[in-house]
């Protein structure tokens, strides 16, 4: 193939004929620059538009649990908290204990190591020929260098020359992997006729794609005015498989664009149907076109995307919450006013003084959630716990029988390690003594090794700990998670627990969403949290949240809780900004 920049956009003539171009063995681990935004995957991953693979749905299945409660970076799944912490929930304050609690961390290494400086402009060949002999680095010089120019995201004039010298020296030819991410290149900078020359030459060239080609060849289309055949793509990559929610956000933001309000809703009922999560900015769109059209039936399907936040547990980005305000204050006739506030520790909105919805569980969600903890992670969970059916079966006779329903139920070993320069056993009977003063009925879940004399765990504070509590002392070798579950949820609705874990490995084991939002609003209501640093000062816990944290609506009023721009909020946290929005009377 011969390139002449100066004719560029003559791109598809030039390419030669063969309908495998870039197939070819010899991979290098540089030849394909992995991009998030776009789905760039390992070109290894092909599949045919004729022939596809039966999917594994119980694997598909487990990766999305797996996946859909990351957000951000997420700590360890059952990583500890600090002392001396904003709330445990609030949103914000894992970045914060970090801060408290600096650790030395190994600088990260760059991606990219250049051994040689990137151009930036356009070569001529001879330029590249030398660029070449300058290459010092392992694998093969062009697919490293485009990867730099991909993740540099480098003008495309500087990718047209290299694309340009490649295929000069490989008679016309120009590997599958350096077409994408110049594809990629041409999305990223918006240039639409060159997304153009490419889509023509993809069809014509290849008959196997991999889904990066597709995802890439969707997001630059629907810009284009022939956004409709981003359509037709998608179509295509459905009769393989199912394709992501970026390909049908895409397509949905597309059809908006281009003001097919029917195409989109059908786009987001079909990603819905697919159990796929949609991106917030993709709601977001549907708010910002609504601002322009009058139509009942497209509010209430408004109205349905917050209930589906709701339901979901999803919360709009700052853009997003401004979005829905601007949206509500423009239905002619309603006369909605918003605000951006906070909640009350009593649950009260500043804003407008109404009550948020209680963190509590009524009676029938907390059976419903006794029982599938009970099967899913006492009975059942033998992946999360470390015990045998005869301690499990001596810890249930001992909780149903011979004690009364807990007021509090405490995590011995994990408070008696709190304050690591204090000795554990005093640290356990101070925690035990103040909560006895208050005449609460409480247990200890301890292990066996803590009575035994050792300097750090005297025999003589033990003793008082199990004066002024029931205890109960597993094996070294259990996990206590479970058995403090069970005897918090044995007691009834009122009993608490303290515990610096947050229990998310307990929740993921859990069978469906619904089930873990449960678990995640009654640990909100039910977990204790020490504040205080200081050993030997007087106990203080974290107030718990007295309300939900999810989007409600009273029919004349929604409260939305929302995510701030510059706040890191991880998984297990809830936002503390809400926007209020409520008819004017």
């Amino acid at each position: 193939m011969t390139f002449c920049l100066s004719g560029f956009r003559s791109f598809s003539k030039l390419w030669k004929n063969n309908p495998y171009l870039g197939l070819v063995p010899g991979y290098s681990p540089h030849s394909l620059f992995l991009v998030d935004s776009y789905g760039i995957w390992n070109r290894q991953r092909w599949f045919s538009l004729k022939t596809a693979s039966p999917q594994n749905t119980k694997a598909l299945n487990l990766l999305k649990a797996k996946t859909r409660y990351h957000r951000k970076g997420d700590e360890g799944s059952n990583k500890q908290v600090s002392s001396d912490s904003p709330h445990l929930f609030a949103a914000g304050a894992a970045r914060k204990r970090a801060e408290m609690n600096p650790q030395s961390k190994e600088p990260v290494s760059s991606p990219l190591r250049d051994t040689i400086q990137l151009p930036t402009r356009p070569l001529n060949s001879e330029e590249w020929d030398k660029l070449k002999e300058d290459f010092k680095g392992k694998g093969n010089f062009e697919n490293w260098i485009s990867s730099q120019i991909t993740y540099s995201r480098s003008s495309i004039d500087v990718a047209k020359s290299l694309l340009a010298w490649v295929a000069a020296k490989n008679n016309g030819i120009v590997s599958y992997d350096l077409l994408v991410k110049y594809l990629y290149l041409c999305v990223f900078h918006k240039q639409k006729s060159e997304i153009i020359d490419v889509y023509e030459i993809m069809k014509v060239r290849y008959k196997i794609l991999e889904p990066a080609g597709y995802s890439l060849l969707i997001r630059g289309l629907i810009h284009t005015d022939r956004w409709r055949e981003a359509l037709l793509l998608l179509e295509d990559f459905e009769k393989v498989m199912i394709p992501s929610k970026r390909n049908y956000d895409d397509c949905i933001q597309g059809a908006l664009l281009h003001q097919d309000v029917n195409t989109a809703w059908n786009l987001y009922q079909k990603l819905l149907g697919h159990d796929l999560i949609p991106m917030l900015e993709t709601l977001e769109a549907f708010f910002d076109f609504g601002k322009d059209i009058k139509d009942h039936q497209y509010a209430n399907k408004l109205l349905d995307i917050l209930l589906y936040l709701r339901n979901n547990q999803l919360y709009p980005g700052e853009s997003f919450a401004h979005s829905i305000k601007a949206w509500f204050e423009s239905v002619p006739g309603e006369q909605w006013k918003g605000q951006f506030t906070t909640i009350q520790k009593s649950g009260r909105c500043s804003g407008c003084g109404k009550t948020m919805e209680s963190i509590y569980l009524s009676p029938e969600e907390y059976e419903f959630l006794k029982e599938n903890i009970m099967r899913n992670v006492i009975d059942g969970g033998d992946q999360y716990k470390k015990t045998t059916p005869e301690e499990l079966k001596r810890f249930q006779n001992f909780v149903n029988n011979d004690c009364p329903p807990f007021d509090i139920v405490i995590d011995g070993l994990n408070v008696a390690k709190m304050f690591p320069k204090a000795r554990e056993s005093q640290v356990l009977l101070n925690v035990v003594s103040q909560l006895a003063k208050q005449n609460l009925r409480l247990l200890v879940l301890g292990r066996k090794h803590m009575l035994n004399q050792h300097p750090r765990w005297r025999k003589d504070e033990m003793e008082k700990v199990q004066k002024q509590a029931s205890c109960f002392f597993a094996d070294d070798i259990s996990e206590d998670d479970p058995y403090l579950l069970y005897a918090t949820l044995h007691s009834g609705n009122h009993c608490k627990f303290i515990t610096k874990d947050l229990m998310r490995d307990h929740k993921a084991c859990l069978p469906d969403a619904k089930t873990q939002r449960l678990f995640f609003k009654w640990q909100q209501g039910h977990q204790l949290a020490i504040i205080n640093r200081f050993p030997g000062s007087k106990i203080s816990f974290q107030h718990i949240l007295s309300y939900d944290t999810v989007v409600q609506t009273t029919g004349d009023s929604w409260h939305i809780p929302y995510d701030e721009d510059l706040v890191e909020r991880y998984s297990y946290e809830v936002p503390n900004k809400w926007l209020c929005l409520h008819r004017k009377t």
